[in-house]
């Protein structure tokens, strides 16, 4: 974000010595009074004047839930304010989802954080859980979009999905969509799907990734998901690409990367963030 020229206040939900994808991990989950606490400071400076609030990886119920108030706060200020959230609860391991958050997280985002989002990020698996509903065909993920929309957000981003890709099983597939209510009071959606090559690898960090990219990329095209889209996705592509190369040269011929090698290669993606050459096209739908 700040690399694309956006303000930005950070707030760390954990403070632990590593990603979670590691085998070990130390550090300590923010609660909900220290998450106040950093936030009456923000107050009482007056410098609490934002454009967006961005969440991700959250641990805690009550943190989650403070989130919400504040956003709320944030919105009556400022009407205009547009909140990204991408709901990080878990994902699908050879067809088979878990959640790596606590369960009690899930009636939290579904109940008061989704109503308040403008734009959220789920995969498939989180879009399924906040829904109820599971997705087998394309057909499944746009009604589940569309739930998605009936709770709240304006914008809704599938970043990734075990759907049949058109383009063959060597494609993973994203949806989008994007609904308006113009002012005579009828609603416009605008659905894409992408298709990008898939990386024999697992990384973490890529849903931030994807999200703050988003964030910007809305924000330049507020009126243009595919256009946005297409430069999220094409710059994952770029940075993914550049990961999996280095990180199979650390590795040696013959050896599978690990999660040190697999940190995503994001300074030396600079360039690509900035300015990412279309190499993923969307199909508006």
């Amino acid at each position: 974000l700040q690399v694309l020229g956006f303000e930005v206040d950070t707030v760390n939900s954990v403070q632990f010595s590593n990603h979670t994808g590691y085998a070990h991990w130390k550090g300590q989950v923010l609660n909900s009074d220290e998450l106040h606490e950093l936030y009456e400071g923000l107050k009482l400076n007056k410098v609490n004047q934002y454009d967006y609030v961005l969440t991700g990886y959250t641990r805690d119920t009550s943190f989650l839930a403070m989130v919400v108030d504040i956003v709320q706060e944030l919105k009556q200020q400022n009407s205009n304010l547009v909140y990204v959230c991408d709901p990080v609860m878990g994902d699908k391991w050879n067809g088979e989802g878990s959640m790596y958050v606590p369960k009690d997280l899930l009636p939290v985002y579904r109940d008061k954080v989704v109503p308040v989002a403008d734009i959220i990020t789920p995969n498939q698996f989180e879009a399924e859980l906040l829904t109820g509903r599971k997705i087998y065909t394309e057909k499944d993920a746009l009604e589940v979009m569309d739930m998605l929309h009936a709770m709240g957000p304006e914008t809704v981003v599938i970043t990734s999905s075990d759907l049949q890709a058109p383009l063959g099983n060597d494609y993973l597939i994203a949806l989008g969509s994007h609904r308006k209510t113009k002012a005579d009071g009828t609603r416009i959606t605008q659905r894409i799907r992408m298709e990008s090559p898939k990386v024999d690898a697992v990384f973490v960090g890529t849903g931030d990734l994807f999200a703050a990219m988003l964030l910007a990329w809305t924000h330049k095209h507020p009126n243009n998901l595919k256009v946005a889209c297409e430069k999220t996705v094409s710059a994952m592509q770029h940075v993914l690409q550049r990961t999996i190369k280095s990180a199979k040269v650390q590795a040696g011929e013959g050896n599978k990367p690990n999660s040190a090698q697999l940190e995503l290669r994001m300074v030396q993606s600079k360039k690509d963030i900035e300015n990412p050459e279309i190499i993923v096209k969307a199909t508006v739908l």
